[in-house]
């Protein structure tokens, strides 16, 4: 955002560049921390086409889906394959909290609506609306349904997947400060929210996951933990643009309601923020 908190598209592609040069496999743009709900429509179309265009056909570029309506997220899952979208992350409704029968009835619907794969984005503690391991059951006759983000904060969630669908799902942890405990338990990837501040070490330490070298994915780790436990507060929006804005990768403006941070709270976060800088191992 501009400080007017109108949209800088300039920034946006300057980050969607060192995001893509630090190796990511993929973007998804227009999530919980690229304040979707709070973007007008005309402007969520405008961040994935920029995206699109930045990534050059790199790697995918997917969006979030975080619609009020099964009809304005409709339409947005088809306006997103029109732009060249690789895919979606979609999360439940957002402003009602449905029942099972209900967040079922959303994901069959919108994933009706394309024919692209997407991510079912399950994130309880944010969005008050649980996905559980058995509605992934039944879910899992949905052939474009590839991916979970799983957000729960609970790792055990990991193996009640694997143990109920096997590699049915490709898992993705979306709770950065539990990265490595899920790695552990067997994951496929990672939707990172702190790490586009420090991209290099966050490839890096996903990549000694992968390669089950865990003494230095620890030693890592523990470097980014303060970093990342920002991923984790109400303010986490305003708490990871501060971060981009401490690492040069963007500025700490978002939409209203939300306000940038203030008074002690801001210098408290900044103290979190400049004391991992300054041990910067990369």
């Amino acid at each position: 955002m501009h400080e007017d908190q109108s949209l800088d598209l300039d920034a946006s592609a300057r980050h969607f560049e060192a995001l893509v040069a630090s190796g990511v496999s993929g973007l998804i743009v227009c999530g919980s921390l690229g304040e979707n709900q709070c973007l007008q429509p005309e402007e969520k179309r405008a961040v994935l086409a920029r995206a699109i265009e930045v990534a050059g056909g790199r790697i995918p570029v997917l969006s979030g889906v975080a619609e009020m309506s099964t009809l304005a997220a409709v339409q947005y899952l088809r306006d997103g394959e029109a732009l060249g979208a690789a895919g979606f992350m979609i999360m439940p409704p957002m402003v009602y909290k449905p029942d099972e029968r209900e967040t079922e009835h959303w994901f069959r619907t919108l994933a009706a609506a394309t024919a692209l794969p997407w991510m079912l984005y399950n994130n309880p503690v944010g969005y008050h609306t649980d996905v559980t391991p058995e509605m992934f059951v039944r879910l899992a006759d949905i052939p474009n349904l590839t991916s979970i983000k799983e957000s729960s904060a609970n790792p055990r969630r990991i193996t009640e997947l694997r143990n109920l669908v096997g590699d049915r799902y490709q898992l993705f942890t979306g709770v950065d400060d539990l990265l490595l405990e899920c790695a552990i338990l067997g994951i496929d990837g990672w939707v990172a929210g702190s790490g586009i501040a420090f991209p290099k070490e966050n490839q890096r330490l996903w990549e000694l996951t992968r390669q089950g070298r865990w003494d230095e994915a620890r030693e890592l780790y523990r470097w980014t933990q303060p970093l990342m436990k920002l991923d984790t507060h109400l303010h986490f929006v305003q708490y990871i643009k501060l971060l981009c804005q401490e690492t040069g990768l963007g500025k700490e403006w978002v939409r209203e309601p939300r306000l940038p941070l203030a008074g002690e709270e801001r210098e408290r976060v900044l103290g979190i923020i400049r004391e991992a800088l300054s041990k910067r191992p990369l």
